[in-house]
């Protein structure tokens, strides 16, 4: 076959073809080489120098941790106590006036200027309003005057059968007669008891223009303005509320009625005392009076009433007071602050601090407890610190056995007793 037809390869003149021969590298490439390689060293400084501060942060932070160790660390305690303890259920009590009277007139009229000023204490039966009574007295003396002029014709009929009956008896007069003498008596005399009645109903009614105190309590604003007439048994006059003493209701479970109601019948009363709305002042000291004879259904509850003699009136009507209804008073109980009292893995414990005087610097360590009561800011203890010695209330989230420590008295709470677990 001949090859003309196919197209020739011409190399230049004087020159032979390598296929193994590279091409030659152009200047831009190492360029872009070099590049790399300076980020790459640039990248390797910038990590090399991150993980030196690193090591540098974390060795001062473990020489700062180091000098803490030995630093005291302020911290606030409280003596643990011996007292005697009350051990009490709670519960949130309504004050309410031991009797309430909204006075209402028994008379219609106009009512008079009232005789007292609203705030002051009354007395039962002293006189606080008036009705006009002239309306009341003109009937009291009409029924009087009723009264007179039948008496004096009973007298005249009195007189007249005493004839009559002379005359039947010599046979002058008839028998018809007679009876009808004595009949007309016996009509002036159901006149004269109906006067009579008159004259007490009418003399009731004056009496009940003056409108008196029903107890001793203290008044309230007056709901009417004299110079108004008032209808009889509708009218709202004032309130009259008994504060001394007072009565405070509250609500207990059922589950906790037996222990209540035991204790009730052979005690026959129980200690309670009222505290204010954060249950931490005592404004009162009273006794459980009784209970409600059924149980609500619909909350598993029973009401409660207890009597407070309220001598200096802090107890308000409508007040909201915390109950704490004394079961028991625990003699030499073991108290420390609920506030002292923490939980691990072995279970509770308190910091104490260790120091030759009663505050000032001293170390710290973990004190086992075992809790037998608490409520509130007072925890009692059946083992732990022995009476006087200082449990941490502030402060121990930083400490750790052997802590060097600088102790300050802790703010203690009033509140001073326990709560009776169910």
């Amino acid at each position: 076959m001949s090859l003309e037809g196919l197209p020739q390869s011409h190399t230049p003149a004087g020159s032979t073809f390598d296929p193994s021969q590279k091409p030659p590298v152009s200047k831009g490439s190492w360029v872009r080489i070099l590049v790399y390689l300076v980020l790459v060293a640039g990248l390797g400084f910038v990590v090399w120098r991150i993980h030196k501060n690193q090591q540098l942060t974390a060795q001062n932070n473990a020489q700062q941790e180091a000098a803490m160790t030995n630093q005291p660390i302020p911290v606030q305690v409280a003596a643990a106590e011996q007292r005697s303890m009350p051990i009490y259920l709670t519960a949130l009590g309504t004050v309410t006036p031991y009797m309430s009277v909204t006075v209402k007139a028994r008379v219609s009229g106009q009512l008079l200027p009232v005789k007292f000023t609203e705030g002051q204490q009354v007395r039962q039966g002293e006189t606080i309003m008036m009705i006009d009574p002239k309306p009341f007295q003109a009937a009291l003396d009409q029924a009087k005057g009723n009264l007179l002029h039948d008496e004096a014709l009973l007298k005249n009929a009195q007189a007249e059968y005493a004839r009559y009956k002379a005359l039947f008896e010599a046979g002058v007069t008839s028998k018809e007669t007679l009876d009808a003498d004595e009949a007309s008596q016996g009509q002036y005399q159901g006149a004269i008891a109906a006067d009579k009645a008159a004259i007490e109903t009418a003399q009731l009614q004056l009496d009940w223009s003056s409108i008196q105190s029903p107890i001793d309590g203290k008044i309230g604003l007056r709901l009417v303005d004299p110079g108004n007439i008032i209808t009889a048994n509708t009218t709202n006059l004032v309130i009259i509320n008994q504060f001394q003493p007072i009565a405070v209701y509250f609500t207990l479970p059922e589950n906790e009625l037996p222990q209540v109601l035991h204790k009730l019948a052979s005690d026959k009363r129980i200690q309670v005392d009222a505290y204010d709305r954060g249950d931490q002042v005592k404004l009162a000291t009273g006794y459980l009076l009784t209970g409600d004879n059924q149980i609500d259904t619909t909350t598993g509850t029973e009401k409660l009433k207890a009597v407070f003699e309220n001598t200096d009136q802090v107890l308000f009507p409508n007040q909201f007071v915390n109950i704490h209804l004394v079961l028991e008073d625990r003699a030499g109980a073991l108290v420390v602050p609920s506030a002292a009292v923490q939980s691990g893995v072995q279970g509770s414990f308190v910091w104490v601090v260790d120091a030759a005087g009663t505050l000032g610097a001293g170390t710290a360590r973990i004190q086992p407890v075992k809790v037998a009561l608490a409520e509130g800011p007072i925890t009692i203890l059946d083992s732990g610190p022995t009476p006087g010695q200082n449990v941490v209330v502030d402060g121990a989230d930083r400490l750790r056995a052997g802590q060097p420590v600088t102790a300050s008295a802790g703010r203690q709470s009033s509140t001073t007793s326990g709560r009776s677990q169910p």
